[in-house]
C-alpha cells in the first residue's frame, strides 16, 4: 500500500508539473519572462539593430548628387549588365592568376585559323610560325596549359622540320615532368610520332631510371607504353629490363645482351633470382592495385614474372587479375598469355569473375585477334557450361552472321566445331593453349619449350598456305589433318574435369547455338560459300562437326543445310548475274569438293538435285574438281552413284582426273 501511495503522488506531481494550467510557485527554478513590447525603449531601438542604425546614419551620395543608403541600387541593373560585370571579374582574376593568360589568349586565335581543313599549306606555315615565334622561351611553361598544349601539338604536326627540332630542344630538359601532366602528355605523344631516330633515342635515354616510377603513373603510363611501341627491340629490351632488377636499372651496360627471356637473362648475368623477384613484385604489385593493366609492357613483364616466380605469389597476381581487369589486358600478344594462364590456374571462383567480368564485351572480344584467342580456350576448359550459356553464348547467337564472316570471330565457332586444329589456329596459337606457369604446374607435367613460339612463327607462313592450296593434292593433306581424331587435339585444352565431347555438345546442341548456327548458314548459303573465312564454318557445319556431335540430334537441319547447297548448285549458268556460279568459284568448289569427299550424304544429295546428267556441262574450269570428287571419294557407294556417268568423260579426254602421287 505504501508503495501505491508514492507511485500515485510522482504520478500527481508529473501532471502537476506539466499540466498547462501550472501555477508560477509550483516550479521555483523556473522564472516567468517578463513581457515587454519592442517599442517600449526607445533609446534601445539602435542596439537591437545596429547595422541598419549604422547606415541610416551615414547616407551615401548617389551618381545623380542625391542622398542614398550605401545597400541600394549597388551594381548594374539588368540581367546583361551583371553578367557582364562577373565576366570582366573573371577576366581580372585569371589575368592575376595565369602568368602567360594573354599569350593563350591570341594563339587561340591563331589555332581557330590554322586547324582549318580548307586553309592554304603557306597560309597554315606562317600562322604556325607566328605562333612559335610567341611562344619562343616559354614553350615548357605553357605546354601543360589546356589551351597552349592543343596549340603546340597542331604546330608539332605541321611545322617544319628546323621548327620542330627546335621545339624538341626546349622541351627536351622537361619532356618527363611533361609526362605526367595530363593535357602535356599529348603534346609529348606527337612529339614522339614525330620524333626523329636521333630524337628518339634521346628520350629512351632520359627515360633510363624512371619506367617503374612512371608506369605507377596514369598519366605517365601512357608515355613510356608509347615509346616502347615506337622502339626498336633493343630499346624494348632496355626498358622492360629496368622492371627486371636494380642492378639492370642502376647500371646501363648490363641491359646491352642479347638475351630477351628473364631466365637466361639471369643465368647469363648471375643474378640473384629472390633479389629479382622481390623488385619485380614492388614494381608489378602497385601497377595492379591501381588497376593500371593496358599496357603491352606490363603484359610483357607479367609473363616473365610468371615464369620465375614461386606458387603463393602467382596465386595472388592470379586472384589479383582473376576480375574485370583481365579483359582490358587480352587485346595484346601477351596480354592473352597471361589470360590464358589466369584461365588455366585459376580455381573455379577466380574464373567464374573473370567471365562475368566479360559480360557485355564478348562482341569486342571475338573479333579480336588476342581476345578470340582466350575466348576459345575458356569455352575449351570451363566445366560451367550453364554460365558459359548465359553469358558468353547468348552473346555470340546475337551476331552469329558476322561472327562467321569475320577472320578472328570465326575462331571461336571452329573451335568448338573442330577444337585445336592446325587449319585454324597457327602453330604460335596451339602452343599458346599448353602454355603453363611452372610454379603451378604438376612436375609430371610435360612443360613447353619456349624456342618451340619462335619456330611457330617461322612456320606461320606455311600454315596459311593451306587456306589457299591450288593443287588436289595440297586439298586433300589438309582434309587429312582436320579429320584427324578429335581425342588427339583435345589433350592441348583440357584444363576442366570434365569430358571434352560432353562440354562441347553442352555448349553446342544443348544451348541451341548449334541449330541457331546451321539456319545462318541456309539462310546465307551462297554468300558464306563463296567467303574465304565463312567457307570453313559451313564446312565444319555441314560434316556435323569433328566427331558427329551434331548427329542424330540435328540431322534433320544438316538435311535441310545439305538440300539448300545442292539446290544453289543446281541453278543454270547466268552471265547476266553479277557472281559466279557456285560451282565456278574458287572458294565455294573447293569447299564443295570437300564435302564430296568427306560427307558421303551430302554427295548423294548434290547428285540427285544439281549433276546428275549434266557433268559435262562441269567438267572444265573449276567446277570439274567437283565432278571428279565423285571417284575420288573412298565411299564406294559415292563411286558407284556417278562412275556410269562420269567414265565416258574420262575415257573420252573431257574429265581429268588430277594426279596422285
Amino acid at each position: 500500500m505504501a508503495a501505491k501511495t508514492e507511485q500515485g503522488n510522482k504520478s500527481n506531481k508529473r501532471k502537476q508539473i506539466t499540466g498547462p494550467h501550472t501555477k508560477s510557485d509550483t516550479s521555483p527554478s523556473k522564472k516567468p519572462k517578463p513581457l515587454q513590447s519592442k517599442s517600449s525603449n526607445p533609446a534601445n531601438e539602435g542596439l537591437n539593430k545596429p547595422f541598419k542604425s549604422v547606415k541610416q546614419q551615414h547616407p551615401v551620395k548617389s551618381h545623380f548628387g542625391k542622398l542614398e543608403t550605401a545597400g541600394a541600387n549597388e551594381g548594374p541593373k539588368s540581367k546583361r549588365e551583371r553578367r557582364l560585370h562577373a565576366k570582366e571579374l573573371a577576366e581580372a582574376r585569371k589575368k592575376k592568376r595565369k602568368k602567360h593568360y594573354t599569350l593563350e589568349q591570341e594563339l587561340a586565335l591563331l589555332w581557330e585559323k590554322m586547324r582549318r581543313r580548307n586553309i592554304a599549306k603557306e597560309d597554315r606555315s606562317k600562322l604556325v610560325s607566328e605562333a612559335l615565334q610567341k611562344m619562343k622561351g616559354k614553350i615548357p611553361e605553357i605546354a601543360g596549359s589546356h589551351v597552349s598544349s592543343r596549340v603546340l601539338q597542331t604546330c608539332v604536326k605541321y611545322c617544319t622540320q628546323a621548327e620542330r627540332d627546335a621545339v624538341f630542344e626546349e622541351l627536351r630538359p622537361h619532356l618527363l615532368t611533361l609526362a605526367c601532366n595530363t593535357y602535356a602528355v599529348h603534346l609529348v605523344k606527337k612529339m614522339l610520332d614525330s620524333a626523329s631516330k636521333k630524337h628518339l633515342a634521346a628520350f629512351m635515354s632520359s627515360l633510363h631510371g624512371h619506367v617503374a616510377p612512371l608506369l605507377r603513373h596514369m598519366v605517365g603510363s601512357v608515355v613510356v607504353e608509347h615509346a616502347y611501341q615506337l622502339g626498336n627491340a633493343t630499346q624494348k629490351q632496355e626498358l622492360l629490363m629496368e622492371l627486371y632488377s636494380t642492378e639492370l636499372q642502376l647500371f646501363k651496360d648490363l641491359a646491352l645482351v642479347k638475351e630477351s627471356r628473364l631466365i637466361d637473362l639471369i643465368s647469363k648475368l648471375g643474378l640473384q633470382k629472390g633479389s629479382v623477384l622481390r623488385h619485380m613484385s614492388s614494381v608489378i604489385q602497385p601497377i595492379l592495385e591501381k588497376g593500371i593493366v593496358d599496357h603491352s609492357i606490363i603484359h610483357k613483364a607479367l609473363v616473365e614474372y610468371f615464369s620465375i616466380t614461386d606458387k603463393s605469389s602467382a596465386a595472388e597476381v592470379i586472384q589479383q587479375l582473376s576480375s574485370a581487369l583481365l579483359v582490358r589486358m587480352i587485346h595484346t600478344r601477351d596480354g592473352s598469355r597471361v589470360g590464358l594462364l589466369c584461365i588455366k590456374h585459376g580455381s573455379a571462383k577466380e574464373r567464374k569473375k573473370v567471365i562475368k567480368g566479360m559480360k557485355g564485351h564478348i562482341d569486342k572480344i571475338a573479333h579480336d585477334q588476342c581476345g578470340s584467342l582466350v575466348l576459345a580456350y575458356i569455352l575449351s576448359t570451363v566445366d560451367d557450361t550453364k554460365l558459359l550459356t548465359k553469358i558468353i553464348i547468348r552473346e555470340l547467337q546475337a551476331i552469329l552472321k558476322e561472327l562467321v564472316l569475320d577472320k578472328n570471330g570465326r575462331r571461336v565457332l571452329l573451335q568448338l566445331l573442330h577444337p585445336n586444329c592446325s587449319r585454324y589456329f597457327s602453330s604460335d596459337d596451339l602452343v599458346a593453349f599448353n602454355l603453363s606457369i611452372p610454379s603451378l604446374s604438376p612436375k609430371s607435367e610435360s612443360k613447353v619449350n619456349p624456342d618451340s613460339v619462335l619456330e611457330a612463327k617461322s612456320s606461320k607462313a606455311k600454315e596459311s598456305c593451306d587456306d589457299e592450296a591450288k593443287s588436289d593434292l595440297e586439298a586433300t593433306t589438309a582434309e587429312a589433318s582436320e579429320n584427324a581424331s578429335p581425342s588427339e587435339s583435345h589433350h592441348l585444352a583440357e584444363g576442366g574435369k570434365k569430358d571434352p565431347n560432353v562440354r562441347r555438345r553442352e555448349l553446342l546442341v544443348d544451348s541451341g547455338l548449334a541449330e541457331n548456327l546451321i539456319d545462318v548458314c541456309i539462310e546465307s548459303v551462297g554468300e558464306l560459300l563463296r567467303s574465304n573465312f565463312g567457307k570453313e564454318v559451313m564446312y565444319e557445319v555441314a560434316v556435323g562437326a569433328a566427331g558427329g556431335i551434331l548427329r542424330p540430334a540435328l540431322d534433320e537441319k544438316l538435311d535441310a543445310l545439305h538440300g539448300a547447297i545442292a539446290t544453289l548448285a543446281a541453278q543454270p549458268k547466268s552471265e547476266e548475274s553479277g557472281e559466279e556460279h557456285v560451282l565456278e568459284n574458287f572458294h565455294s568448289s573447293r569447299t564443295i569438293r570437300k564435302l564430296v569427299l568427306d560427307c558421303p550424304s551430302f554427295a548423294s544429295s548434290l547428285w540427285k538435285i544439281a549433276l546428275e546428267g549434266k557433268c559435262e556441262m562441269w567438267a572444265q574450269g573449276h567446277s570439274h574438281k567437283v565432278v571428279s570428287a565423285f571417284l575420288e571419294s573412298s565411299n564406294s557407294e559415292v563411286c558407284e552413284l556417278a562412275k556410269g556417268e562420269l567414265q565416258p568423260l574420262i575415257d573420252s579426254g573431257i574429265l581429268k582426273l588430277p594426279e596422285t602421287k
